[in-house]
């Protein structure tokens, strides 16, 4: 299911940003100047969300979210983004998930942490990283941990509903949101690390 939706939603957006890709390649903007600008972007989005500006904190770090998508069609168009490319992309978006996940723990904490909001927002904040961990040192080592329930794309989806209830004057929306997401993140890691070791070759035995 996770894989239907973000095939589906990535699909859709990279349909409305294939114009302004071909754009920024054309005026000599680089997909990591992209990446870079979409991570700064997030870290602005955050700190407003962090002090209490949940609506524009939400709308900000969607809007700058997507050009994890702009940046990957441009490599595309481009011809590909290269092995520092790639790196760039994901160590840019472990530091913008550290800061949405930051910025939900300071918001919640003083709110006077209601419904236990901060420690499921601090599981959903391990747990992200162990996710994007196990399918990264999988692959290093031949092995496959590309499925799960609860990938970047879902995470940052319950974050952005969580901050919208919020906004909306809803005190649980945002709680609830860390809850189910500090669940999907657990089992997700851990449907990572089962499938991984399904597809380790079998030692032949003497």
């Amino acid at each position: 299911m996770a894989k239907i939706v973000q095939t589906t939603a990535r699909a859709v957006v990279s349909y409305g940003v294939n114009p302004l890709a071909r754009f920024l390649l054309r005026i000599g903007v680089s997909p990591n100047a992209v990446t870079v600008a979409g991570t700064v972007g997030v870290l602005i989005g955050s700190y407003f969300g962090s002090q209490g500006h949940l609506f524009w904190g939400t709308v900000i770090v969607t809007a700058f979210a997507l050009t994890d998508v702009l940046d990957g069609t441009m490599a595309r168009m481009r011809g590909g983004s290269g092995k520092f490319g790639a790196l760039l992309d994901s160590s840019m978006d472990r530091i913008a998930d550290g800061a949405v996940f930051g910025a939900v723990v300071y918001y919640l904490a003083t709110e006077g942490n209601p419904y236990g909001g901060v420690v499921a927002t601090l599981i959903s904040l391990v747990f992200g990283q162990v996710v994007s961990y196990v399918k990264a040192r999988a692959e290093s080592l031949g092995l496959n941990a590309d499925v799960g329930i609860a990938e970047r794309l879902e995470r940052l989806l319950i974050v952005g509903v969580g901050g919208l209830l919020g906004a909306a004057g809803q005190d649980w929306g945002m709680p609830a949101a860390m809850w189910v997401l500090a669940a999907l993140a657990v089992i997700t890691a851990f449907q990572r690390l089962i499938h991984a070791a399904k597809t380790e070759p079998k030692v032949p035995t003497e």
